[in-house]
């Protein structure tokens, strides 16, 4: 395989959350380095974004997408890339993640501008988050600054959800590196900070594992959402509203037993398409 070659990427986002996609379907890339994928990441000498995606064949699913953080580390989900995806693909589709196969569709209810995406079974277990060692994963007997007895699950990715009276008044650009460093999560964790405004509404802001501070991310308004929903805080249909903007989060049934899929709704957008040069990068 060529290294020296010139590859086409497609800038997408959904609500602000960015995303450089290269699709390799049908033509095969050379492996993708976390050196590469972080290169690619830089806003100031890459193309910039928040996580870079690959789409490539699978055997699993109709396609496989993986997903890189802006710092080169590998991660198993995201919602908000899903639903760029599920447009790029423009139907409905199976995708193999490294954190399960989830299901893709444009949502013809937005008008070709969003998609919905089943994430899949939330897991609460405390060694599937993982945590470090066994705890109550609904209210954690932890806290860090007054976000205490937060809730944590995989829908993918690890998450830790702190409930908060004003998430904007948090120094999530402070506290949410600390969070995410905490030995008590040995695979680092994504960070919620939210407020429960009604029955049908969450505020959230998040701090998202190897990324940073984001304007949305799709598995923390799921992971939210649940966890909010176990609580009963919230009713099984809600409306998670972030810095870029809002996305539907719908659970069918609360307890963990039952098994029940996430199905998130929302827009996603392409921006513009250009190349590059491997070697530059590599």
């Amino acid at each position: 395989m060529r290294a020296d070659m010139r590859v086409p990427f497609i800038k997408m986002h959904g609500l602000g959350n960015d995303f450089v996609v290269l699709d390799a379907r049908a033509d095969a890339l050379p492996e993708m380095t976390a050196r590469t994928a972080a290169a690619l990441a830089d806003r100031r000498e890459g193309v910039g974004c928040d996580q870079l995606v690959l789409l490539e064949p699978s055997s699993l699913a109709d396609f496989r997408m993986r997903i890189f953080n802006s710092d080169g580390s590998e991660v198993g989900a995201c919602g908000n890339a899903a639903r760029a995806v599920a447009l790029l693909h423009g139907r409905a589709a199976r995708v193999e993640t490294q954190g399960g196969i989830i299901g893709v569709e444009p949502d013809g209810t937005l008008h070709g501008t969003g998609a919905r995406v089943d994430m899949g079974r939330p897991r609460f277990d405390w060694d599937a988050i993982p945590l470090a060692y066994p705890m109550d994963t609904g209210s954690m007997p932890v806290g860090w600054e007054g976000m205490d007895n937060p809730g944590a699950v995989n829908v993918g990715n690890p998450h830790v959800v702190c409930f908060v009276a004003d998430c904007d008044a948090v120094a999530l650009d402070r506290i949410g590196p600390e969070i995410e460093h905490d030995p008590l999560f040995p695979e680092r964790v994504n960070v919620n900070c939210a407020t429960v405004e009604s029955r049908d509404r969450i505020r959230l802001r998040v701090w998202e594992r190897g990324a940073g501070l984001t304007r949305a991310c799709g598995t923390g308004a799921c992971a939210t959402a649940v966890v909010a929903m176990r609580r009963g805080l919230v009713d099984k249909r809600v409306t998670v509203v972030l810095p870029g903007g809002p996305l539907t989060i719908e659970w069918a049934d609360t307890n963990p037993a039952a098994g029940a899929s996430i199905v998130m709704t929302g827009p996603a957008s392409e921006a513009y398409r250009g190349s590059f040069e491997w070697d530059d990068y590599a």
